[in-house]
């Protein structure tokens, strides 16, 4: 029964049906996508009529470099995250490893590669590595110096591939300064998370310029959106906004660990996008939760796991706990 959402986050429709309630009374906690959208999206002039514009690309790609701490030349646009994870597990090949748990897709980028404990990752000495950080869905931070030691044992052929979908509001622990022509080291950045814009569909490869050619010719002559290379570039450059949401995103993650702690749950996870509680009955209280019109997100793989989203507001977060109190 709950298969639909063990998948990924979203599917609010699929719970409305299921559930009860129209779908705009439900609270959607189930993604880790910020709430707080940044404001500016609905004031960008955008033609329609035309063809995307490749100067508008290249400014996308070098506003984004700007914001990632890379040079413009090693970033490569991509329309989502999700199709570049899958792209780059075409170039990967010889032995792959992926750190579990993780992202799902990061177990389906490369047919047969196999999955290494997090708290393990030496054992993939020599090999590809595919990791998050910050993890998915634990919220788990690795040290960049981790990484990078990491990296340096990769072997010959190995690469060591990030998906830092949730870095930007850490930027202290990003990759991004060290990706080179000589490393062999990918990243995969993603827009709509920070920004609160997942609709837009625009993330990013960050790679050497090699890899980065590669994927421009699969990717052709149009990869994004001109609303994704208007609304993206206008957004990287507000450095204002980016600066008090990082602060705001860890008062509320405060607020949401102290509500989660007074029922007893005890949060795990570093990402102010969500927290991952471990319960026995996380199944029973993702079914309690959506009784009352709130979606979370449960694990086939770990059923003691219930990872649950940043409420938007003060209504919200009380909404939240009125349910865990009637639970």
């Amino acid at each position: 029964m709950t298969a639909r959402w063990t998948w990924h986050g979203g599917g609010v429709a699929a719970a409305s049906a299921h559930f009860g309630g129209a779908p705009e009374s439900w609270l959607d906690l189930s993604t880790g996508i910020n709430p707080h959208a940044w404001p500016g999206a609905a004031e960008q002039a955008i033609d329609w009529r035309v063809l995307p514009d490749e100067q508008g690309l290249r400014a996308l790609e070098q506003a984004a470099a700007d914001h990632f701490g890379v040079a413009a030349d090693h970033v490569c646009a991509l329309p989502g995250t999700e199709v570049g994870l899958r792209l780059v597990g075409t170039l990967l090949d010889g032995s792959v490893r992926h750190a579990s748990p993780a992202y799902r897709t990061h177990g389906a980028m490369v047919p047969g590669a196999a999955p290494v404990d997090i708290d393990r990752l030496g054992d993939a000495d020599g090999q590809t590595l595919i990791l998050a950080n910050p993890n998915n869905p634990d919220g788990r931070f690795h040290d960049a110096a981790d990484l990078v030691a990491l990296l340096d044992r990769r072997g010959p052929d190995g690469w060591l591939v990030v998906d830092e979908a949730f870095a930007d509001g850490h930027p202290g622990i990003s990759l991004a300064p060290f990706v080179a022509d000589d490393r062999r080291l990918m990243l995969l950045r993603s827009f709509g998370k920070f920004f609160g814009l997942a609709g837009l569909r625009l993330g990013f490869l960050v790679a050497p310029r090699a890899i980065i050619a590669r994927v421009r010719e699969r990717l052709g002559a149009w990869p994004v959106s001109a609303a994704a290379i208007a609304i993206g570039t206008a957004a990287y450059r507000d450095s204002g906004w980016i600066e008090a949401m990082r602060d705001q995103l860890q008062r509320e993650a405060q607020a949401l660990d102290a509500l989660l702690v007074h029922y007893g749950y005890q949060p795990m996870g570093q990402s102010p996008l969500f927290r991952l509680i471990e319960t026995a009955d996380a199944m029973a209280l993702f079914e309690r939760l959506a009784g009352q019109a709130i979606l979370t997100r449960p694990f086939e793989a770990q059923p003691n796991w219930l990872r649950i989203g940043l409420p938007a507001d003060a209504i919200g977060l009380a909404r939240l706990k009125q349910a865990l109190r009637h639970g």
